[in-house]
């Protein structure tokens, strides 16, 4: 397989997104987890992922956000933030971020001058968008491959999407096949 130019970064693939019986539960979580899991050779270890994590003390209106989900409530070490066991034991970097973005200076200093990032996970409509816009905005080239991402519902993956696809050249859209064809962006 022929490398992929540009960094792999993974969102929150964790057992709280692919639990069917979470309360953040994403429907397609499977189907992403599949498309990853093809992407991951053509990046070698240019691979990151990253972890959302409830913070100890909430601040601002993240008081009023986690007062709608308490169960959320727990420590970083919880079962619930713990990347799915396909995504575990890899000896890829795990990032965490207590915000729904994970474009963090941890993850900047990650990214080669004049690289690509490329984004995956979950989930599309929430940390994958927030993620892509702010390294967008930071005028890092983003790519964001649709169906190795899932979103809490059809609907709402495909509005994000649709979204995204608005910042060109800023941020594209391709798929798995496109990206590894070498036909996408």
């Amino acid at each position: 397989m022929r490398p992929v130019p540009g960094l792999l970064a993974v969102i929150d693939m964790q057992r709280v997104f692919a639990d069917p019986g979470s309360p953040w539960a994403t429907p397609r979580y499977a189907e992403a987890a599949a498309g990853v899991a093809r992407l991951l050779p053509a990046f070698g270890d240019r691979v990151v992922f990253t972890r959302f994590l409830a913070p100890a003390r909430p601040a601002g209106v993240w008081r009023d956000y986690y007062d709608q989900w308490p169960f959320a409530r727990q420590p970083p070490d919880a079962e619930l933030w713990r990347l799915t066991p396909e995504f575990a034991g890899l000896g890829a970097p795990v990032l965490d971020a207590e915000t729904f973005g994970k474009w963090t200076p941890q993850l900047a200093a990650r990214l080669a001058p004049g690289s690509r990032l490329v984004l995956a996970g979950v989930s599309t409509e929430c940390c994958v968008l927030t993620t892509a816009l702010t390294a967008a905005d930071a005028g890092v080239e983003v790519v964001v491959v649709a169906d190795a991402c899932a979103g809490v519902d059809d609907e709402a993956h495909a509005k994000a999407l649709y979204v995204l696809d608005l910042y060109r050249p800023l941020a594209r859209v391709t798929t798995v096949d496109q990206l590894l064809g070498g036909a996408g962006p």
